[in-house]
Order: structure tokens, then C-alpha cells, then sequence
């Protein structure tokens, strides 16, 4: 299966284009940004002014939800007044539960979202065997619940999102494909068979999940399946990792996910879902879709090659161990962090008190191996060695990152480890390029590019199973470089070192305020190494985005909070001042507490 056409040169996905109003999505589109406003849906005038916000913001198509048919009809009003004050963003009904619901929006926005695990599901965590025949007659309710709204947006020409979320997949599907990126698609595609049954094609899908990797396979499979189905099933993609969080974290995350979807040529609108206010999404976004045409490599010839690693299921690559200094690596050992001579030196003087920040590996120290991946000679010669060599691409390499590290994989037997990096351009070389009065003048940088290509490029590469050992060299100071290379392992999922939080973004379905709650769970939880804690508004996604996660807070009522471990609710209904240390206390009781440590040397301030 083919999920990209080459995946070591850029090549936008072709797609037909469905229109959402004034605003068309796919085709020769550009990349369209979304996002969500966060405030009641019966807050008529507050929906109308944060809509504006964003759309002044830059947002092209603005999510506003509707959980009841009273919230789906208030729309009416909420659209004409956005039409009367001038703004003619589009307008998308988000639902989940309420087929009603979904019926009464469609009569009024440009844009119906519509989740398959709950559309006309009750999800109960059921466990039972499903014959086929039982299985077809689940679909058949489903195409019975689903068709008079596919008819309704045909005749209107509302046009309509698949959008599946990892995190609430029906008790049907979970069943029979397991809670897995097949298991996504297979959802997705139930509906859109239905929609196409009816000569309604005006939809776009999505498969969205807090854990990258998942988000990403799940993509790559959907798109891959689409090719299988041929011509006529070219329909575009909504791309987002949902429950992201907040602050440096969140950016992080959303570019893993998004930024290595975009650059195989992956997506046609996107979301990055923050627990922030809605108009900081939309620079975030604007910058991933600008860094991807920066840094992709269309003018650049690349011969295609038979990947090193399954697309559609993670395995990290398998090398053999080799010691440097002390530092072992590869073989399964942890995904290393590598700082140049030049930064090493600037912080030396703290690095025994920089707790789990600190560099494990000197750059010049390590014997790195540099090539060029096309030059077949000198990979050749490495290939050769009795021994395992720590090999890298060349800073000087006229290729994309992710590319040159794809083709270095695919031609340099396994054994020997990779050491990524994310700009094939050392900051020292760059920054001196202009003097003035043989004074080295540095150009300034922009933290968040340097944090979206960053995390881009090792996220991606991470995430395809290539990588023993990271190096940012695109930040100069040492202190944000080494918390930058951290901070994306964690994302990744490469390897823990704090807390790990799934935070979902707020919206007119959630029940207490999301930033002020997860600052303080923070503050409480923050020394939990390797602890997951999930912070969810409400019931929607909680307890499937919660599978992998130890703990989650999830709104169950206005001013109350079920506490869960895993995806199992356990405590219920408990007031939402004392819910935080309700919290702790469950902690706890599974063994997972301790008392915060004293705090080691501060490096420079978050994002």
C-alpha cells in the first residue's frame, strides 16, 4: 500500500474540492485553518464576538458545537449575526450523540462534523463477538440513522466531515478491529460508503488522536486505502492531534503530528488543538503550513527507495549497541540527547545540577560517521565495518532533513545507529555570516519556526523509528536547545522524563474551565515523572483519548468531576474545589505519589 507518491520529495496530495461556503477545501486550494470557538453555544452575542476573533485572527472556517437540538437552532442565530456584522467566515455544527442535533444544524451552517464512534452509537465498552450478520445489521441501523442527514446536506449543499477521533471509536468497531489506526479508517469508511450510496460526495475526512504516532498512522493508512478504492475516493483531509495541551508541549506535539503529515503532502485544512484561547491556534498553524513550503525539498530531484520502516505501524529500528564515553546507545537503549563543543561549554559549569535536562553526548567527542545518503561509495565503506559506527548526514547535504535521513536509513544496514538533526546547517556557520568590524553578528530567530522545524523534522523521524540520538542545532542557546530536544522525545513518545499530560481544547460543551484547571493540576503533579494525566471538559473523547493514560479528570457535570484511572470511571460527582486533591490522593492509592523534589537548575523560559 501507498500512502504518498515518493517520501523523500514533496508532492501534494491531489484531492477533488468540496466547498464549505465561500471557502474550498482541497484541489489547488491552499491550506485552509481552523479552529473552535470555546464559549456556550446559547451565548448568542459571546459566540458572534469570538467567531469574529478568530476570523480577524486569520481563521478561514470557525467549529462552534452543538451538543443538544436547543444549542443547534440557537446557530441561526449566532450565523445571521455574523452576516449582518460582515463576516462571512463559514461555520461548522460540531456533533457528537445527537443525530437530532446534526439535522437541526445543518439547516444553518455551511458545515456539518459528524464523529462515526458516536453518531448513532451508545458507548458502553462492551465486549462481545459480532457475527457477520450481526455485523451487517448494525450497519444497516447505521445507514438508517446517518442517510436523512446525508439527503438534508445534499439537497442544502452543506457539505459535512467524517471525523473520527481515536479516543471514541464505537464498541462495534473496537470489537472487530481493535482500538487501532485500521480500526479509524474502517469507521470513516462506514459512513462515507453511505454518503457515496447517496450520490453525496461533499465531504472531507479526519482521524484524529492525542498520541502522534497513532494520528499519524492512522492518516497514512486512511490515504492508502483511499489509492486501493481509486479513482472517485480522492476526497480531502482534515488533519489534527487532538487533546494536544498547552504552552511549548502542545506546539510540539501538533507539529509531529501535523508538520510530517503536511511535508509527505498529507492534508488539506488543519486544527492545532490548544487548552489556550482560540486565536493563539491560528499563528501556529499558519507557521506549519509556511514552514513546510520553506523546508520541503519540490525542486529537488529524489530517486524513491524502498522504505526502512513500515508506514502503518511503529517499530523502532533496530541497531546495535555501541558506548561512547560512558553513553550507551541503540540496541534499545534511550534515545540520546547531543550538544555541539561550542554549547557544552557555555553551560559545563551547571550540568550536575541540570537534573534530566543535561547533554549526554559532545558532538565532536562521539566519532560521528557524516555522509551524504546519495553517495553510495562511502556508505558502502561504513556498511563494510566489522564494528557499528555512529553515523549522521552531512551538515552541507542539499536535501530536506526528513528525506536525507529516510534515504540514510534505507541504504545504511540497521546495525549501525542514526544520529538525527534538525536543520542540516550548524547555527554557528549561519550566524556568522555577517561581521561588522570583525564582530560576529547573530540574526535573530523566531523560537516558534525553530520549534516547529524542530519538531517536525526529529518528531517525524521518531515517529517512523529512525533516530538513537537527537541533535537541535537550529537554537543557539543551550539551555532552550536541550530543553527543546527533551521536550520532543516526550512528545513522541520516545522517552519520558515528566509528566505527561493529554489536555483537550475548551469548547461550549466543557464543564469547568480548562486553563485555569490544568495550571492548577500542573502545579500540583508536575514532579510525577513518567505519570500520564489526562484533563478532559467533558464525556466526548475522555475515556477513549484516557486508554493510555494513568489518570484523567474529566468534567461529568456542571461543578462536578469523575475521576478515572485508565478508562475506567472510579470516583464520581465530586465538587470541583476539591477535585484536584481528590486527584492526588487517587494517585495516591495506586502507588504512583511522591513528594516534589528540590528544584534543579532553571533553564531558559518556556514559549
Amino acid at each position: 500500500m501507498n500512502y504518498c507518491s515518493n517520501p523523500l520529495q514533496y508532492h501534494r496530495r491531489a484531492t477533488r474540492e468540496v466547498n464549505v461556503g465561500n471557502v474550498g477545501i482541497g484541489n489547488n486550494n491552499p491550506i485552509r485553518v481552523q479552529s473552535m470557538i470555546t464559549c456556550d453555544t446559547m451565548d448568542t452575542e459571546a459566540s458572534i464576538q469570538q467567531t469574529v476573533e478568530l476570523a480577524e485572527a486569520g481563521c478561514e472556517i470557525v467549529r462552534i458545537t452543538a451538543p443538544t437540538v436547543k444549542d443547534a437552532r440557537n446557530l441561526e442565530h449566532i450565523v445571521k449575526g455574523l452576516r449582518e456584522r460582515g463576516c462571512d467566515v463559514p461555520i461548522v455544527a460540531d456533533i457528537h450523540f445527537k443525530p437530532e442535533a446534526a439535522m437541526e444544524a445543518a439547516k444553518w451552517v455551511e458545515k456539518v462534523r459528524i464523529n462515526p464512534g458516536n453518531y448513532a452509537d451508545s458507548k458502553k465498552f462492551a465486549i462481545r463477538e459480532y457475527t457477520d450478520e450481526q455485523y451487517a445489521d448494525e450497519l444497516s441501523r447505521i445507514r438508517e440513522r446517518f442517510s436523512p442527514l446525508v439527503e438534508l446536506c445534499k439537497r442544502r449543499g452543506t457539505a459535512m466531515r467524517i471525523g473520527t477521533n481515536h479516543g471514541s471509536l464505537s464498541d462495534r468497531i473496537l470489537n472487530r478491529y481493535g482500538d487501532t489506526p485500521l480500526g479509524m479508517v474502517e469507521s470513516a469508511l462506514e459512513f462515507a460508503r453511505i454518503a457515496r450510496d447517496l450520490d453525496y460526495h461533499e465531504f472531507v475526512f479526519s482521524m484524529k488522536a492525542s498520541n502522534p504516532k497513532v494520528m499519524i498512522a492512522a492518516y497514512r493508512l486512511l490515504v492508502a486505502r483511499l489509492n486501493e478504492l481509486g479513482p472517485g475516493w480522492e476526497y480531502p483531509l482534515h488533519l489534527g492531534v487532538t487533546e494536544a495541551g498547552e504552552g511549548e508541549d502542545a506546539r510540539i506535539k501538533s507539529a509531529i503530528g501535523i508538520g510530517s503529515l503536511l511535508g509527505d503532502g498529507i492534508g488539506d485544512t488543519i486544527r492545532v488543538s490548544l487548552t489556550e484561547d482560540s486565536p493563539h491556534e491560528i499563528p501556529v498553524a499558519n507557521a506549519l503550513i509556511q514552514n513546510i513550503s520553506r523546508t520541503s525539498n519540490a525542486e529537488r530531484p529524489t530517486p524513491n527507495v524502498q522504505l526502512s520502516f513500515d508506514p502503518f505501524s511503529y517499530q523502532r529500528r533496530a541497531t546495535e549497541k555501541i558506548e561512547l564515553n560512558g553513553v550507551k546507545l541503540g540496541g534499545g537503549e534511550l534515545i540520546r540527547v547531543v550538544v555541539r563543543r561550542a554549547n557544552f561549554d557555555k553551560i559545563a559549569h551547571k550540568v550536575d545540577r541540570m537534573g534530566d535536562y543535561k547533554p549526554e553526548i559532545v558532538y565532536e567527542d562521539a566519532d560521528i560517521r557524516e555522509v551524504d545518503p546519495r553517495d553510495d561509495i562511502a556508505l558502502a565503506r561504513i556498511n563494510q565495518s566489522s564494528t557499528p559506527e555512529f553515523v549522521s548526514v552531512r551538515d552541507d547535504v542539499q536535501l530536506s532533513v526528513i528525506a536525507a535521513f529516510r534515504l540514510l536509513a534505507a541504504k545504511l544496514q540497521a546495525r549501525h545507529p542514526i544520529l538525527l538533526k534538525d536543520v542540516l546547517s550548524c547555527r554557528a556557520s549561519v550566524s556568522d555570516a555577517k561581521q561588522n568590524n570583525g564582530v560576529s553578528q547573530k540574526r535573530p530567530t523566531d523560537f516558534l519556526n525553530t520549534l516547529l522545524t524542530a519538531s517536525t523534522t526529529i518528531g517525524s523521524l521518531l515517529c517512523d523509528g529512525i533516530g538513537d540520538a537527537i541533535l537541535v542545532q537550529g537554537e543557539e542557546a543551550p539551555g532552550q536547545a536541550l530543553r527543546l530536544s527533551y521536550n520532543i522525545l516526550q512528545a513522541a513518545g520516545s522517552r519520558i522524563f515528566k509528566t505527561d499530560y493529554v489536555a483537550c481544547p475548551s469548547c461550549g460543551r466543557t464543564l469547568f474551565n480548562l486553563q485555569t484547571t490544568t495550571a492548577k493540576i500542573k502545579a500540583a503533579t508536575s514532579h510525577l515523572k513518567g505519570v500520564k494525566i489526562a484533563i478532559m471538559g467533558c464525556i466526548v473523547n475522555g475515556p477513549g483519548e484516557m486508554a493510555d493514560a494513568d489518570f484523567g479528570y474529566v468534567g461529568g457535570a456542571p461543578g462536578k468531576v469523575n475521576l478515572y484511572v485508565g478508562k475506567t470511571a472510579v470516583k464520581f460527582n465530586i465538587p470541583e474545589g476539591e477535585a484536584v486533591d481528590r486527584l492526588k490522593d487517587l494517585i495516591r492509592e495506586h502507588g504512583k505519589w511522591m513528594e516534589p523534589a528540590q528544584q534543579t537548575v532553571a533553564l531558559e523560559p518556556a514559549l
